[in-house]
């Protein structure tokens, strides 16, 4: 298992051209809290299918990452997410990034596994990967982001590094079930959510 590489405010240029030669690249975020507007955006991790992990520190008050946002808004590198939703809320909001292509595991996990409603990142890549991750570190104080602990920066590492095996097994479920294009139209779906919970609208679908 590779070292965790930690970053302050962006990705170093050898980083970035690794990760842009890549197919796919899972992404996960660490804030201090789950409203954008209110709430700042603390850590960025990355993995690609080699295992390199990436953990980018984001300053207070940092408002872009160039090389971060030109990786996440690559045509030709899919981002791979759980609950995408919120993390492609946070990154447009603090980075003004428009993340693309996405696919989100949780979106997929709803489609293809009906037979649970145990769809949380835990159970996926408990059955999908046969790995039991710690999230004892899930709600601790990432606002610091030069003084994480090791076991902060190896729960974050964690909820991506599992993430590219997880989403094939996913794909593969979704064409078996023949649910794959349908998956692709609500991946398509993601930023019309997203621009709507910034505008903090919450009933525009309901009757």
């Amino acid at each position: 298992m590779e070292e965790t590489q930690v970053r302050d405010r962006d990705l170093s240029q050898d980083i970035l051209s690794a990760y842009l030669s890549a197919e796919a690249v899972a992404v996960d975020t660490e804030t201090m809290g789950l409203l954008p507007m209110r709430d700042r955006l603390c850590l960025v991790q990355l993995c690609d299918s080699e295992g390199r992990v990436t953990a980018i520190r984001i300053a207070k008050g940092q408002t872009e990452a160039p090389n971060l946002r030109q990786l996440l808004e690559a045509n030709n590198v899919l981002k791979v997410f759980h609950f995408a939703r919120f993390d492609l809320a946070m990154l447009r909001y603090h980075l003004q990034i428009e993340v693309k292509p996405i696919f989100c595991t949780k979106i997929a996990s709803r489609l293809a596994r009906t037979y649970t409603n145990r769809h949380g990142l835990k159970e996926l890549v408990l059955e999908l990967e046969k790995v039991e991750l710690d999230k004892s570190a899930q709600s601790s104080d990432w606002g610091n982001p030069g003084n994480l602990s090791a076991k902060q920066l190896s729960y974050a590492a964690n909820d991506v590094r599992y993430l590219l095996g997880a989403q094939q097994k996913l794909v593969e479920m979704l064409q078996r079930e023949e649910r794959w294009e349908l998956a692709q139209q609500c991946f398509t779906c993601l930023p019309i959510l997203v621009s709507l919970d910034l505008l903090q609208y919450k009933d525009v679908f309901e009757y």
